[in-house]
């Protein structure tokens, strides 16, 4: 079977070399290994040292040569729009102080359907509204989420940043 054992970000790799591309949900682009079919048909393992977040655009380098590259799949989201700024901002706190997952962009957020977290959102005066659209929320503070493949973690690492 075909091996993935890398993964180069998007832009970084030769788009001439791509064999295929795979469409992912965002559960699907946090794994360490897992076997893959290609929207082409290539079957191949993804093998990768460690998990990494795959976002769009980025390719995995087969052993062989070529890259897969990756796609985020549309999923059932809610948008979360506000008035002004600061409503926003606020909007923006009350969903990080409960931990969810949630893509940030100037003028929305988006996250999972939860009706416990759309009805506070509600209540904070927010406009919400199903959409569907792909994926690709914060990484955290603390997580690897947000680094290049190469950017580990650990004691040692953490003592280095400091």
């Amino acid at each position: 079977m075909k091996r993935a054992t890398e993964v180069v970000r998007a832009g970084r790799w030769p788009a001439a070399e791509k064999v295929d591309t795979v469409t992912l949900l965002f559960d699907d682009r946090y794994r360490r290994r897992l076997r893959m079919l290609g929207d082409g048909g290539a079957d191949f393992l993804l093998d990768l040292i460690e998990p990494i977040v795959l976002h769009t655009g980025d390719g995995l380098k087969l052993e062989e040569g070529g890259y897969v590259e990756v796609r985020a799949a549309e999923e059932d989201l809610v948008e979360v729009r506000s008035r002004d700024a600061a409503s926003f901002a606020r909007l923006a706190w009350h969903l990080g102080n409960r931990h969810l997952p949630a893509e940030i962009t100037a003028d929305r957020i988006l996250i999972r359907d939860d009706h416990v977290i759309i009805d506070m959102l509600k209540g904070l005066g927010a406009e919400v509204r199903k959409v569907r659209a792909p994926f690709d929320p914060e990484g955290g503070a603390y997580g690897q989420h947000n680094h290049d493949p190469g950017h580990r973690h650990g004691a040692l690492h953490a003592e280095r940043h400091s």
